[in-house]
């Protein structure tokens, strides 16, 4: 039986780079047909039909149609997968608090809508920023959905911050295992290499350079998302996108033994993270659309100093949008 995929956001840059490769299997496997369900505004519909004129041209075997609308009631019909893309960016002179407020009522909305008419076991993926707390407030007022069946994405970060490791010693991105990022989708969250391995052995001595672990390291996998725009003078879409695929392929597929990723999850008190707050930390993943935090990993004074500054961050988000939680 095919899966039913809903995108949001889904002619913007990330997902333009992201249906397809749903489509072509990248994510249920080579032998699960896929059914696309695309939200955009309103406005934005005339190029989501080009997008869809598109996915009919690739010819992909796996995809058995494609639905395109602006009501995310007919988006979200029975999906379980869901990755929630769209939300309005940062503008001029926008402070953190105020992209917060408004996000809010967007995720509201999507947040009422996919408990309404998802599937049961529907897996959503938060993508648009800010991330952890827009996955908040969407399943606070999604509570039909259980709180392990969200998630919100600091793969990217995670994959930013293997490249890096893999960059500064001359390996291959694939080498290196079990980074971690703590905290927040921002620029406070602890990318942390004192867990790493590089083809097997710890990652911290394979640098061997401690001030650029704690200083070019963090400070690149912290401030990428800007280097990027400065760059090309657009957002990283095109690894957003791939992030987005790791992360739902790790959850539905599973990770590998003896490893992790970093996933944006609903805190249930480990590593002094309030409970209920949507923190990034290490996951495995059996395989079967669930993950289990990593326990017990120790913190050395600098990345725990660094990991409570995130927290704090989240903390001060969720108490600003307090009155979009639902009751």
């Amino acid at each position: 039986m095919a899966k039913r995929v809903a995108v949001t956001g889904a002619a913007g840059q990330i997902g333009y780079s992201l249906l397809p490769r749903i489509a072509a299997g990248e994510v249920f496997g080579p032998d699960t047909p896929v059914i696309l369900q695309c939200l955009e505004i309103t406005p934005a519909l005339g190029s989501l039909e080009g997008v869809r004129m598109e996915l009919d041209d690739c010819a992909f075997p796996l995809l058995e149609g494609v639905v395109c609308s602006d009501d995310p009631r007919v988006a979200f019909a029975d999906a379980d997968l869901v990755f929630l893309v769209g939300s309005k960016p940062r503008g001029p002179g926008m402070e953190r608090n105020d992209l917060l407020r408004e996000n809010g009522p967007i995720f509201i909305g999507q947040g009422q809508a996919l408990a309404d008419v998802a599937a049961k076991d529907v897996r959503v993926i938060v993508i648009g920023n800010p991330c952890n707390t827009n996955c908040l407030i969407a399943l606070n007022n999604g509570r039909r959905i259980a709180p392990g069946q969200w998630s919100a994405m600091t793969q990217l970060d995670h994959n930013r911050a293997q490249a890096q490791l893999a960059g500064k010693t001359g390996s291959l991105a694939r080498d290196v295992k079990n980074v971690v990022i703590w905290g927040n989708h921002s620029n406070t969250q602890f990318p942390d290499w004192t867990h790493a391995t590089i083809q097997g052995k710890p990652a911290e001595g394979q640098v061997n350079d401690l001030p650029w672990l704690q200083g070019p390291f963090l400070k690149t996998v912290q401030e990428r998302g800007k280097a990027i725009i400065d760059a090309r003078g657009k957002s990283s879409a095109l690894s957003a996108a791939s992030a987005g695929i790791d992360h739902a392929r790790l959850l539905m597929n599973g990770t590998s033994k003896g490893e992790w990723t970093s996933m944006a999850v609903v805190s249930d008190g480990s590593y002094d993270v309030p409970a209920g707050l949507l923190c990034s930390v290490p996951v495995e993943c059996p395989g079967d659309g669930t993950y289990r935090i990593v326990k017990g990993l120790e913190f050395q004074p600098f990345g725990r100093e660094k990991f409570d500054a995130s927290v704090k961050e989240l903390v001060w988000e969720r108490d600003t949008v307090k009155d979009l939680l639902g009751s």
